[in-house]
């Protein structure tokens, strides 16, 4: 099916005032993480409002909107938690009321990533009203719960709770755009992640003779000292921690240091820490760390555990230190608890794959072979290939990290708005991702494609985790 472009984007164009009211409406309910109960409802009585074939709330949150009739899936998902505020003095305007102008909207979420969600409802509604749903398909567009908290366990919890688990899933949605701003480009894939903790042992005494015990807070200063270096140092003979540029060379990872190019190299750094000791007069007993580690193609679960097991200070100590990943267990905003492990898969897809290909055709046929955007916003694009990578992780790492699904990114905003204060997102990006969802859908080459779409796709843990 051709679509009729110029229909598409004046039908974008004249849903544009909607679409940004709506975006507004979302940002008015504050919605971190595990809060999102308000939020749903407001997204549930849009997609009522604009005629849905049907609009559900899963057990875990998720809201879920239907168009079309079809027996295969085409799914359009926005994660519609954010985080919180931070330091309230760091914003100008309140986050959750702000203000718009001719050009931007203002508030938490709007980047990241609730106008991903306007988009989506309104590009499905263009695809009801001008008959481009295509045949045999439904659309399902879901507002995922969450993601801020436990990046995919959304879908972990929709692939073997809505569908009968991951072969059924599979076999029922042929792909998944994913609306998390894209800086105007269409993304194929990302680095993965994983949340690190390392506990160390200690022994308390009185404060006035620390020499009596054993400082675990000294002990975790050796090892957050090797951790630097991890990160910093490069990966020459004589360095005695190689750093994790090293991904990028082929000597250290030759099956996919191309890969680990273009996804950029692996990186860790300390993002808490956590003491124990009887009291401000005495010496902890002990101290532990939480590492957020990014991890590029190449890379494994257990390489990088292992990594931070043979740094010298962590061998130094020996059994006193535990080096463990976190698992994630907080209820939803429905009280569903769904256990994972905080392990987020990387992924990358094939640029000539259908799914990949169907939304690179829409944007030329729409808007060019060029990024295009707000003039405030150009800076952040111009220069860049349309056809790229995220810098953070999405639900993709379980959409297609984990399961394989194919997947897909196109959305309004900026990554560099994600979690800052003051952020924004551009009128202009709404509308244009709301017709491109409309058009590219359409465009999918269904005949085309393939068993595995995937160009690199990390391995699961040996955890018995779905």
């Amino acid at each position: 099916m051709i679509p009729d472009y110029e229909a598409i984007k004046k039908a974008a164009e004249t849903y544009g005032p909607e679409i940004s009211r709506f975006l507004r409406d979302m940002i008015s309910h504050p919605s971190e993480s595990a809060e999102e109960g308000e939020v749903v409802a407001c997204i549930k009585a849009e997609m009522e409002k604009l005629g849905y074939d049907k609009v559900e709330v899963d057990g875990l949150g998720n809201v879920i909107g239907w168009m079309g009739e079809g027996d295969k899936i085409i799914a359009i998902d926005s994660h519609i938690d954010t985080v919180g505020i931070g330091n309230i003095n760091n914003w100008t305007d309140d986050p959750y009321k702000g203000y718009e102008t001719d050009d931007i909207i203002y508030g938490r979420g709007g980047s990241d990533q609730e106008g991903g969600m306007a988009s989506a409802v309104y590009g499905t509604k263009i695809m009801k009203d001008l008959g481009l749903i295509p045949e045999g398909y439904k659309i399902m567009v879901v507002g995922s719960v969450m993601e801020e908290d436990c990046d995919g366990m959304c879908w972990q919890y929709i692939v073997n709770k809505y569908f009968d688990g991951p072969e059924d899933a599979r076999n029922k949605i042929d792909f998944v755009i994913s609306t998390e701003p894209t800086d105007g480009g269409v993304y194929r894939g990302h680095r993965g992640r994983m949340e690190i903790r390392v506990d160390v042992k200690g022994i308390s005494c009185h404060g006035s003779a620390p020499e009596r015990g054993d400082n675990a807070i000294y002990k975790m200063a050796d090892i957050i000292s090797d951790v630097r270096a991890l990160n910093n140092n490069d990966c020459t003979e004589s360095t005695s921690i190689r750093g994790l540029a090293k991904m990028l060379d082929p000597k250290f990872n030759p099956d996919h240091y191309e890969d680990a190019r273009f996804l950029g190299r692996g990186t860790c750094t300390v993002s808490q820490i956590f003491y124990t000791s009887p009291s401000r007069c005495a010496v902890a007993d002990s101290c532990a760390i939480s590492i957020d580690r990014r991890m590029t193609a190449g890379e494994t679960w257990d390489s990088c555990l292992e990594e931070i097991r043979q740094l010298p200070s962590v061998k130094k100590y020996g059994d006193d230190v535990k080096v463990s990943m976190y698992m994630y267990d907080r209820p939803s905003w429905t009280g569903e608890v769904y256990e994972t492990e905080c392990y987020f898969p990387t992924w990358i897809n094939k640029e000539s794959s259908a799914h990949v290909k169907a939304l690179v055709e829409a944007h030329k046929a729409l808007f060019g072979d060029k990024r295009i955007g707000s003039p405030s916003a150009m800076h952040l694009r111009d220069g860049r290939p349309l056809c790229d990578k995220w810098t953070f992780s999405t639900n993709g790492v379980s959409i297609q990290g984990r399961y394989g699904i194919p997947c897909v990114g196109f959305g309004p905003g900026a990554e560099s708005q994600a979690h800052a204060p003051n952020e924004i997102t551009w009128k202009q990006d709404l509308v244009t991702c709301a017709a491109l969802y409309a058009a590219a859908i359409p465009l999918y080459p269904d005949q085309e494609k393939t068993g595995d779409v995937s160009q690199f796709r990390q391995g699961k843990t040996n955890n018995d985790i779905k």
